[in-house]
């Protein structure tokens, strides 16, 4: 079965030893002024958000069915059977249909660099492969973060909710939500209070996004052209880079 990640924001204190771990994880810098930082970007891929009197994560939802995935015209993303969606970077040709289509607003690009790339969370996938839980699992002091199968997620929430109901708004988030995903959510408050998209439907949402797409072949073809131009000069600029960067007289 596939895993998913229980967030229940009731018993985050605000510590953000998950953002520490996911930064250790990634290798990414962390200091004081990051973990000031309330928003996603691609030095933070995990973000504890204050709402109120309420704390809330962002992170990639790693939905059942992604629509970044299926936007991608390269095959960049792919839903693994563990559950993650992952990125490879070797792909990507820098179009960014994923950011516009994610209804999450998830994947940040890395504008700054000369070689950018989409970044986003992939729910510790290497980690998974190898029966570990998330580095945020791990990290979290109180249990507000656990990973595993994504059945025990929702039957632990259950449960939560059942033994406490007057703490609780009594809903899981991530269940149905644009057909359910990988990241689920408790907390004492409705859901659009921390900052989450209300009224998504709970189908998935790349059947719709191609609904509309079979009403405008031209213009789709007319993209995949433009897109295909886009790649080609991409990777004809590093060739050439390369090449230039070789000694004289030298050929590969």
């Amino acid at each position: 079965m596939a895993n998913a990640l229980l967030f229940d924001s009731t018993l985050c204190v605000g510590c953000k030893a998950c953002e520490t771990a996911c930064a250790e994880r990634w290798k990414l810098p962390y200091n004081e002024k990051i973990a000031e930082e309330q928003t996603l970007s691609d030095h933070k891929l995990t973000v504890v958000q204050t709402r109120g009197e309420s704390y809330a994560r962002r992170m990639c939802m790693h939905c059942a069915d992604p629509t970044c995935a299926s936007v991608c015209p390269v095959g960049a993303f792919t839903k693994t059977a563990l559950g993650p969606v992952i990125y490879d970077a070797s792909k990507c040709m820098g179009c960014r249909y994923c950011m516009f289509a994610c209804p999450f607003q998830v994947p940040v690009y890395e504008w700054g660099s000369r070689t950018p790339k989409v970044r986003k969370c992939d729910q510790c996938h290497d980690r998974q492969m190898a029966g570990k839980v998330t580095a945020c699992t791990e990290a979290c002091p109180t249990g507000a973060t656990l990973s595993g199968d994504r059945d025990a997620m929702i039957a632990e929430a259950r449960k939560r909710i059942a033994e406490n109901p007057a703490g609780y708004y009594p809903r899981i988030y991530g269940i149905q939500e644009a057909g359910g995903t990988g990241m689920l959510l408790l907390s004492k408050v409705p859901f659009e209070q921390l900052g989450m998209p209300k009224n998504l439907p709970n189908q998935p949402l790349p059947p719709l996004t191609w609904n509309v797409l079979s009403f405008v072949p031209d213009i789709a073809s007319v993209g995949s052209v433009l897109l295909g131009g886009v790649y080609w000069l991409t990777h004809r600029r590093e060739a050439v880079a390369q090449a230039e960067r070789q000694p004289e007289g030298r050929l590969s």
